[in-house]
């Protein structure tokens, strides 16, 4: 049961996130609007206008300057925060190589939202999976009451003296930002207890001058990649030890690097991130009802770092494992799906087939419907034998080709 509750009220995603964001007391907070986490950055700035958080609201002119001002005050040890979501995350890109370089602590939240063209502000992964490479750690939320713990977890993963990383905590579009749903605030004294003041040793100042993001050559560029990499090792048991922490304070656990769902017998196990989870764990309740498909979920919390370990023992001893991508990395494939796949090469023991599937691009909707004729999907390549090397755009309506060498642009119908 979840305790030091101050209360209990059915909320606004995005409000939710902001009381989270003010629990944590931030010093600092650059903000730039983009659709739709447009909401968190206005109701943080109502709470500093009405007094209930003591911060300086920065109105950045980009993303860019937002997340330069985050990367500026984070370094001088400040704890800060932003938000942003899909094109404006991307434009954040080359700082956030900077701010994990330079190992500066701070939490952004990326709502996520589908790249354009053609502009599309529904939901899907495309945007924080596109920046997966500098060294920030990404968790993913399934519920609003997630959202609203995971953040506040995510300050402490990220100040912790062993990682001291960027930490992206990924909220679906429109689903987690924009939906009610009964929350659990949590106690303010408690919240100071489990998060103390931020404290960091390499700050930025006039008394003790330092450099980060110094000029670098060929003979420390591998050594600082590296200890960058032995940061997000560290983090693993770090976001472990603060979630079993938390569920120590407060009575809620959300997993930690991955979470699952009647997996303990299931033959064919779904893999997937962010809000489609609660989706596919009813689909399998009402698949294990109407048929004798022995069906489980794992859901991937901590994207990076990468939790390969975990997802292997959680599907060694299915009969087949199908990964649901909300992304897909061009001329590859779907994300995920292809990282599990690449963990599975050189392993001694027998792992199962993985059938790598994209869906719900663009805010297409996923569904109990689609998920068990997914499952039928699945069903039918394990009899038949077909386990596909490319990923498996799912629930197609048409497809958009190219011609060549005109750009004439034709549209064929794609039967289902």
């Amino acid at each position: 049961m979840p305790k030091n509750v101050k209360s209990r009220e059915i909320e606004f995603g995005s409000s939710v996130i902001g009381e989270a964001v003010k629990a944590c007391r931030p010093g600092v907070v650059p903000a730039f609007p983009i659709t739709p986490q447009t909401h968190i950055v206005e109701y943080i700035s109502q709470l500093i206008a009405d007094g209930k958080l003591k911060s300086e609201y920065i109105l950045g002119d980009s993303e860019f300057s937002v997340a330069s001002i985050l990367y500026g005050a984070s370094s001088t040890g400040v704890r800060s925060y932003t938000a942003t979501a899909s094109q404006g995350f991307l434009l954040m890109h080359e700082v956030l190589f900077n701010m994990a370089g330079s190992r500066v602590p701070t939490v952004i939240t990326a709502v996520n939202r589908s790249l354009s063209p053609p502009i599309n502000i529904q939901l899907d992964h495309q945007d924080t999976l596109s920046l997966r490479d500098p060294g920030i750690i990404q968790i993913y939320t399934e519920s609003i009451q997630e959202a609203y713990n995971t953040h506040i977890q995510a300050f402490k993963i990220s100040e912790h003296n062993d990682v001291m990383l960027p930490v992206i905590v990924g909220c679906d579009g429109f689903i987690i930002s924009h939906c009610y749903e009964p929350v659990s605030y949590l106690e303010q004294d408690s919240i100071d207890e489990f998060l103390p003041d931020y404290e960091f040793s390499r700050e930025l100042n006039s008394r003790e001058p330092l450099t980060h993001g110094s000029l670098g050559g060929s003979e420390n560029i591998m050594e600082f990649r590296y200890m960058v990499e032995q940061a997000l090792e560290n983090s693993k048991s770090v976001i472990k030890d603060v979630a079993k922490e938390f569920d120590d304070m407060f009575g809620m656990y959300f997993g930690g690097l991955i979470d699952e769902y009647k997996t303990d017998d299931a033959e064919i196990i779904l893999i997937a991130m962010g809000s489609m989870v609660g989706t596919m764990k009813e689909a399998v309740d009402i698949i294990r009802e109407e048929t004798d498909y022995k069906v489980g979920v794992v859901k991937i919390r901590a994207y990076r770092p990468f939790p390969e370990k975990e997802i292997l023992k959680a599907i060694k001893e299915a009969e087949v494992v199908a990964v649901l991508d909300r992304n897909v990395s061009m001329g590859l494939g779907g994300i995920v799906g292809s990282e599990i796949k690449s963990c599975l090469y050189n392993q001694n023991q027998t792992m199962p087939p993985i059938i790598s599937y994209i869906a719900g691009l663009g805010g297409r909707e996923i569904n109990v419907d689609v998920i068990k004729r997914l499952v039928k999907d699945v069903e039918k390549r394990v009899e038949n034998n077909d386990y596909p090397i490319k990923s498996v755009y799912f629930d197609l309506k048409d497809e958009l080709i190219l011609g060549s060498p005109s750009p004439e642009l034709k549209y064929t119908k794609y039967g289902k």
